[in-house]
């Protein structure tokens, strides 16, 4: 629910983000969590949008991109709005965890 929030709050503040509606970035949370956990897999735990740094960032970044093909209708990103929200959620991430520690 959290991220589903945050992906609200991203897509009214940045150009080339839009999320269609609270359904649709509940939609988006859960599909780029699931992304999120298959790049973890595929890169290893040190390489995961969680962790930081510019791997962590650009593969938050590409995570958040590659949602828009899986759920069309519900997410549109442009590539500068997936790095804008990459950086954005991360500073969300950093202050307010959507994951215990």
């Amino acid at each position: 629910m959290v991220s589903a929030l945050v992906l609200l709050v991203v897509s009214w503040i940045l150009p080339g983000f839009s999320v269609n509606g609270f359904f649709g970035a509940l939609i988006a949370a859960v599909v780029i969590a699931l992304l999120g956990w298959a790049a973890e897999g595929l890169l290893g735990k040190n390489r995961s949008p969680q962790s930081r740094g510019l791997v962590g960032f650009i593969s938050a970044a590409v995570v958040i991109y590659l949602a828009q093909f899986i759920i069309p209708n519900q997410i549109s990103v442009s590539i500068v709005g997936a790095l804008l929200a990459a950086l954005v959620i991360g500073l969300v991430d950093a202050v307010v965890p959507t994951e215990l520690r």
